[in-house]
């Protein structure tokens, strides 16, 4: 399969790798992990479950040789990892590998981000859903204020690393502050706003809660005098966020899963923290890659059972969502085991 175009039943590559450090987080986010799920007494993985770093950079390389150009490190929250730089160093290594980002709520960015970008890592997506303190402290659980989250933007970039903002919206929770999100963030970063989707089986979910990205757009072109948005072509076939430009040229992500479901360019596995491969967000079920790994697996046999998986692949939930699909899993993998 090495150096072969690996296709799955939908003819869609597999190009880019997401891959989960740990499970857990220093936030308690409603939309992911909502605090009276994963309270104090939440059992979260012992260190010995997760893949160590030498396991990580073995099945990537097993994932880059089939094809693999873009990996993402998540979590939970990546930056608890200890000693990330190292990891990231690792998969900088590998031949084949194009691109590393990481996505994170940016707490701690001041204190690894210029470790990270030395390392090799060349972007990160940060996650910030309101600028109003009450608003942002509710959503995230804790109560913590967004300048945190913005001093770990200032990190970033002063580490000359590229910078994109994720906002999750919500109807009736945060979708009044989107203009002040965009316009204090647009002339650092590219600004991402998120349909309020139902991953994992505890974010209370339900359509109600969804802003349509059109509705998004009209709002942040509403916000202005005067202010209109342009598309701007894809990148790269499966690029997830639909892109617009203003006449200034800032521009703003629309990430649409609920109202315009991108499956069908879709290229992206998830590897899970304990090793588990998933090829689908919402997937109910995955496939273990860390037990024949550590029963002494060759390269070569972790290439066929990465490969095998892929080429049965036929997941687009986003796409069925509205359908009643015979099968669909009742229960799905929560989002801070595989990230977003």
């Amino acid at each position: 399969m090495v150096g072969a175009v690996l296709l799955d039943r939908l003819n869609r590559p597999l190009r880019d790798l997401r891959v989960s450090v740990t499970d857990r987080c220093n936030l308690r986010c409603t939309y992911c992990m909502p605090a009276d799920v994963f309270g104090p007494d939440y059992a979260f993985l012992p260190r010995e479950e997760l893949l160590s770093f030498e396991e990580i950079e073995r099945l990537t390389r097993a994932f880059v040789a089939l094809g693999v150009q873009k990996l993402r490190l998540t979590g939970g929250e990546p930056l608890l990892r200890r000693d990330l730089p190292e990891l990231v160093g690792r998969l900088a290594a590998l031949g084949g590998v194009e691109d590393i980002a990481l996505t994170t709520n940016g707490l701690l960015l001041p204190r690894l981000a210029a470790d990270l970008k030395a390392a090799g890592l060349r972007r990160v997506t940060v996650s910030l859903d309101s600028l109003d303190p009450e608003v942002f402290g509710r959503m995230n659980g804790l109560n913590v204020a967004p300048e945190r989250v913005l001093n770990g933007i200032e990190a970033a970039l002063r580490a000359g690393l590229g910078v994109k903002v994720n906002t999750v919206v919500q109807r009736g929770v945060n979708d009044a502050g989107l203009a002040d999100v965009w316009r204090a963030l647009r002339d650092r970063a590219t600004v991402r706003f998120i349909e309020f989707m139902d991953v994992g089986n505890h974010n209370g979910w339900n359509l109600d809660a969804v802003v349509p990205s059109r509705e998004v757009l009209a709002r942040l072109a509403g916000a202005e005098p005067g202010l209109a948005f342009a598309p701007v072509n894809p990148s790269y076939r499966g690029e997830v966020a639909a892109r617009y430009q203003d006449a200034q040229g800032h521009e703003v992500g629309l990430i649409s899963s609920v109202t315009a479901p991108f499956c069908g360019d879709c290229s992206r596995a998830r590897l899970s923290a304990v090793g588990v491969l998933y090829t689908c967000l919402f997937a109910g079920t995955g496939t273990d890659l860390r037990a024949p790994l550590r029963a002494g697996a060759s390269d070569a046999d972790l290439r066929e059972r990465v490969a095998a998986v892929w080429q049965a692949r036929q997941d687009r939930y986003s796409e069925e969502r509205g359908e009643a699909t015979p099968g669909r899993a009742a229960s799905k993998v929560e989002m801070s085991h595989i990230g977003g």
